[in-house]
């Protein structure tokens, strides 16, 4: 039986270094490629065709949701498993509406890492039981939603999270990424992580674009201020 070909993102060398290790101390697993940031993953993915992609989320140049998202026009038939140390309800929805066929936290041992690898590769899905909760009630949560009231179309401050209303409203007061990390207790990576995901909704290619469209959308500009 051919061995499992999997390409590893993640920013730090040391963390991809570890995982290779313990990925190819097995006999039926092997390291294909290596990228530090989401399009030098996907540039690996297109020359190697490899059966699993394993992702961060946070990463240089392109983060690993939006990586996801890109998978299939540079390799068809590889499936996206995300190892994150993030367990934070935005990541796991927005990866999963993305394509991804798994979430592990990097808390997981070694025999749930190489569980979710092999179940992947089947074409299954897997979630560890934090990240399974969280989708369930997601869905739940929908349903009755949906049941109760006809669904919004998702645009302009519909299409943005709860966290992400929260961040935009203070980049709107002119909060630097340093200072909205500081007050959500959250890293500077991951306020980046989330203001690129809200730029990209909001289709703006800067903070003046991005701030211009606030000003000019009635309905925005008071859900933003409803979360003030």
């Amino acid at each position: 039986m051919p061995a499992i070909r999997v390409v590893l993102a993640d920013d730090h060398e040391i963390v991809r270094n570890g995982i290779k290790i313990l990925l190819e101390s097995e006999g039926d697993l092997e390291v294909v490629g290596e990228a530090s940031d989401g399009q030098e993953a996907l540039d690996e993915c297109k020359n190697k065709q490899p059966d699993i992609l394993i992702v961060d989320i946070n990463m240089p140049k392109m983060n690993g949701i939006e990586t996801i998202r890109q998978l299939k026009s540079y390799s068809p038939t590889t499936k996206a498993l995300v190892l994150s140390m993030h367990e934070d309800e935005e990541y796991i929805l927005q990866s999963v509406e993305m394509g991804a066929t798994g979430y592990l936290l990097k808390g997981s041992n070694k025999q749930e890492f190489l569980k979710a690898i092999h179940t992947v590769q089947k074409g299954e899905k897997y979630f560890t039981g934090d990240i399974s909760n969280i989708l369930v009630q997601h869905y739940l949560n929908l349903r009755n939603k949906t049941t109760t009231s006809p669904t919004p179309q998702e645009t302009g401050d519909n299409a943005l999270t709860k966290r992400e209303k929260e961040i935009l409203s203070l980049i709107y007061k002119g909060e630097s990424n340093k200072d909205i990390a500081e007050k959500l207790d959250k890293s500077v990576r991951t306020i980046e992580t989330h203001r690129f995901n809200i730029m990209k909704k909001l289709d703006a290619n800067n903070l003046a674009e991005l701030l211009r469209k606030i000003d000019g959308d009635t309905s925005l500009k008071q859900a933003l201020e409803l979360n003030q």
